[in-house]
């Protein structure tokens, strides 16, 4: 069953590198009394994700903080080291925080994977973008598969 807006987001634990090691990130600290921009997508490295994606929510961190959010959150089915390499090749800095759900456990808990096991990737996260208010999904974004419309960051920043 896939998440829906009005559903609270599921309790687990995510990872994120920093400079002390990899941190574990429990949903309820993520999410409890934050506003919270979500995107998710297929994989670090990869075509769209790197060139579209991801620099989107760079570019537009600001304006999108400015809306009351108070932390921009790219999920992809890697770990938290190479969502890490690939934070640092993107110049992401503090803009976005880059989460690692290494073994698709949050991604499952939303009913938002995709797999792509024939194509030797795995199981992945489908691609979108969502508005999370403390802990409740107020705005969801599924993109269709191959497509890069309506996750984008100017989106978001339309919808906030």
């Amino acid at each position: 069953m896939t998440i829906n807006v009005g559903d609270k987001i599921p309790a687990g634990t995510l990872h994120h590198k920093t400079a002390d090691g990899v941190d574990e990130i429990s949903t309820d600290a993520m999410f409890g009394g934050k506003k919270v921009v979500v995107f998710a997508l297929p994989g670090a490295f990869t075509p769209t994700c790197s060139a579209k994606h991801l620099p989107g929510f760079v570019q537009h961190a600001d304006a999108i903080k400015a809306k009351g959010v108070d932390t921009i959150a790219c999920v992809s089915v890697n770990d938290a080291f190479v969502m890490d390499a690939w934070g640092k090749d993107q110049s992401v800095a503090d803009k976005v925080m880059m989460i690692a759900d290494g073994s698709a456990a949050f991604t499952k808990s939303l009913g938002l994977e995709l797999d792509l096991v024939a194509r030797g990737m795995g199981v992945r996260s489908q691609r979108y973008a969502m508005i999370v208010e403390d802990g409740t999904v107020t705005g969801l974004m599924v993109e269709a598969p191959g497509a890069f419309e309506v996750s984008t960051a100017e989106n978001i920043l339309a919808n906030l």
